[in-house]
């Protein structure tokens, strides 16, 4: 698994195998998105097990991520975080969904559009939230969200 730390509160990588659960254990995730549509999260077997939310999307021009996803997700995402756990976003690649889903939070804790994606960016080094399917999501969900 390839994650990036974006803030004490967020990472951002690609999807985990059940073996990586412990190590999101360890980094005190406390809920895991995932904005794959090809790929549930995998089971996690554990006592303690994580908590999951799957939001299916594509990784597609032509489909665009649903803002109502992205508020969905942020909502959980700014929940566990005032619940003291942290939160991880996966895609596929941890290049754009999961990188969408990201900034969503970011902005829902303070940041403009603009800084999200400029932090994200500076952070993760594959994370490409530039690409203009992925930032006209992330516009729009600034203009859209609302506590």
């Amino acid at each position: 698994m390839d994650y990036s730390k974006i803030t004490e509160e967020l990472f951002i990588g690609t999807t985990p195998a059940a073996s990586d659960y412990d190590l999101l254990r360890s980094l005190d995730v406390g809920l895991v998105i995932n904005m794959r549509l090809e790929r549930r999260p995998f089971p996690d077997l554990d006592a303690h097990p994580l908590n999951f939310l799957w939001l299916p999307t594509i990784d597609w021009p032509f489909c665009p991520i649903p803002i109502a996803m992205l508020k969905r997700g942020t909502r959980r995402a700014l929940e566990t975080i005032q619940a003291g756990k942290r939160v991880f976003a996966h895609c596929a690649g941890g290049r754009h969904r999961g990188v969408a889903m990201g900034a969503a939070i970011l902005i829902a804790r303070g940041y403009s559009a603009p800084d999200a994606m400029q932090l994200i960016s500076a952070r993760r080094q594959t994370a490409d939230p530039h690409v203009f399917y992925i930032r006209s999501r992330i516009l729009r969900f600034a203009r859209q969200w609302q506590p």
